[in-house]
């Protein structure tokens, strides 16, 4: 399709998603989350493609959803329609084969961290800061912030989280584990770049199905999950790329993984 709010691009392994709706510091618009959906989706379909990444600007990844919007939006029937936008952004993050990294620089406020949650990784640069400010509005965060954010952080603190809503920095989101590392300000998209090419030596279906199992398994019980891995993994053990990985491994040799 034809993008006006996002700028889709692949770099070597990586294809890059970039908001850009500088003037708005990205708040997410209806147009920009069903653009955003199907970035994702065009990404998805590219061989290679080994990695998404999603970002914003250094000032902005996301300051959330797009108030003008928001406040024509005064009934539940009204709602849901909105929150499918949302929730279809995310599904397809969450269900894509590939590795979503979400690389965060300046802003990352209430909608725009429910996006960066459904991300498998998180960077931030160091001027990044976030916030779900659902309780200073008199809303719910809506669009996975009461449910992703406790599975990353734990009960108690993504509580103390939501019910202040409270700001904090890219120091402390990476001391919950929040995010995994914290770039310099203006590198945050090269740091997401080499850990993209990193996966890019890995075998994809292997981590295909790693982000299954732990997506999956994460809403199972314990035996369940362990079943899920074990079907998983005997699937694997049928594929050319464990072959060549075990082979190439036993010869002291980089692997050539082809996906199959």
């Amino acid at each position: 399709m034809g993008y006006t709010v996002v700028d889709v691009k692949v770099e070597g392994p990586a294809g890059i998603i970039r908001m850009n709706r500088p003037e708005k510091h990205n708040a997410l618009s209806f147009q920009l989350l069903k653009e955003l959906a199907s970035a994702v989706s065009e990404l998805e379909q590219m061989n290679e493609v080994r990695g998404i990444i999603l970002t914003g600007s250094d000032k902005a990844f996301s300051t959330g959803a797009d108030l003008n919007e928001a406040l024509t939006i005064d009934t539940p029937a009204k709602f849901l329609p909105y929150n499918r936008l949302f929730r279809d952004v995310t599904y397809r993050m969450e269900h894509s084969s590939k590795a979503v990294v979400a690389a965060i620089g300046g802003h990352c406020i209430t909608g725009g961290l429910e996006i960066a949650l459904a991300a498998d990784v998180r960077i931030a640069a160091e001027n990044a800061t976030f916030a779900i400010t659902s309780s200073k509005i008199g809303s719910v965060a809506g669009a996975g912030g009461t449910q992703r954010l406790p599975r990353l952080v734990g009960r108690s603190v993504a509580m103390e989280l939501l019910f202040t809503s409270r700001y904090f920095d890219a120091a402390y989101a990476e001391r919950i584990g929040l995010v995994t590392k914290v770039a310099p300000n203006g590198e945050v998209l090269d740091a997401a770049r080499v850990l993209v090419d990193e996966f890019a030596t890995r075998a994809p279906l292997s981590i295909g199905w790693m982000k299954l199992a732990v997506q999956t398994g994460m809403n199972l019980d314990m035996e369940s999950s362990l079943d899920l891995e074990a079907v998983l993994s005997a699937g694997a053990f049928g594929t050319k790329d464990k072959a060549e990985g075990m082979s190439a491994f036993l010869e002291k040799r980089t692997a050539a993984f082809i996906g199959e």
